[in-house]
């Protein structure tokens, strides 16, 4: 019994990262329409300037002693430079494609995602105060905090990380389905996902609410990456292509384009990952994700929140 508690505990925990970076998957699909492909490539950002910031800052020298305020600057920094990056690839690279075939985005949004991914792969450029690009080779995180055990049930192990994890994901959401669904930009998201033509001859200024719509998506990527960083220490340029599909996967499950959907999705998809490495084979953990996606679209395309909708040929 202990043993399938602490793999539920374990499954919440690594949900609650895919359910982060789903929600920006289904905030982007519900206003735009389109898969932004290099969403987990932006969570891979994320890790790498929580890293440079942490460094920058002294948490990885000798000697440190864990402060509070560190730690939410490494968070904050890390959010805002990956709200700053899904910000530029909207501007820069969707806007100027929004009245192509949305097949242009899609092919445009894989060639963003191998940008990022082999960019970060060069060698460092000289006479830069920080090694970037980071090149191929794996870094470890710095630990911005001690793991300790805080609550022991039943034999079941709750770390500060597992607590941490999971109350920051909670808030982060619960702020999210407020700005969503309690404030005037929440509004003006909703009407440009319903229409954009009408939405701007309303007043709504369209191409701002998608800016704020893809950084406030890419900042929620940033925090999945901290949150994993600082349990799974090891990055690299090639972290983001798995659990961005994995999140996708928890998008479509749950109903892309739902918030509590893209919530809920990611914690099932945890949660399966983590019973079928802990009691069948560990080697299909990443292949759960993939048979979830096949059944959803065959048994229930719109997914658990979803709605079946008509449309006009």
């Amino acid at each position: 019994m202990s043993e399938f508690l602490q793999h539920i505990v374990n499954g919440v925990s690594v949900g609650t990262n895919y359910a982060l970076i789903a929600l920006g998957y289904t905030m982007v699909y519900g206003v735009l329409k389109l898969i932004n492909f290099a969403h987990g490539d932006v969570y891979m950002v994320g890790a790498f300037a929580g890293y440079f910031i942490a460094h920058a800052i002294g948490v990885a020298a000798e000697g440190y002693e864990p402060s509070l305020f560190n730690t939410a600057l490494v968070f904050v920094g890390s959010m805002g430079v990956c709200a700053l990056l899904g910000y530029l690839i909207e501007r820069l690279a969707y806007r100027p494609l929004r009245d192509r075939p949305r097949l242009t985005s899609l092919i445009t949004a894989i060639g963003i995602s191998f940008l990022l991914e082999y960019g970060f792969q060069l060698p460092a450029w000289a006479g830069l105060p920080i090694e970037f690009p980071p090149g191929p080779s794996p870094r470890f995180f710095p630990e911005l905090f001690p793991r300790t055990v805080w609550l022991e049930v039943w034999d079941v192990a709750f770390s500060n990380y597992d607590v941490i994890a999971l109350g920051t994901a909670l808030a982060l959401m619960l702020a999210l389905q407020f700005i969503v669904y309690r404030t005037k930009f929440g509004v003006a998201m909703r009407a440009v996902s319903f229409d954009p033509n009408s939405a701007a001859l309303m007043g709504i200024p369209v191409d701002r609410v998608i800016s704020i719509t893809f950084a406030l998506g890419s900042a929620l990527a940033g925090a999945a990456a901290l949150l994993m960083a600082i349990s799974h220490p090891r990055i690299d340029p090639l972290m983001g292509m798995m659990p961005g599909l994995k999140a996708f996967v928890a998008a479509v499950f749950g109903g892309i384009g739902s918030v509590p959907g893209a919530m809920v999705g990611g914690i099932l998809l945890g949660l399966s990952e983590e019973m079928v490495a802990g009691y069948a084979l560990s080697s299909f953990r990443d292949a759960i994700a993939f048979a979830i996606l096949i059944g959803v679209l065959l048994v229930r395309p719109e997914g658990l929140f979803g709605r079946r909708t008509s449309e006009k040929v």
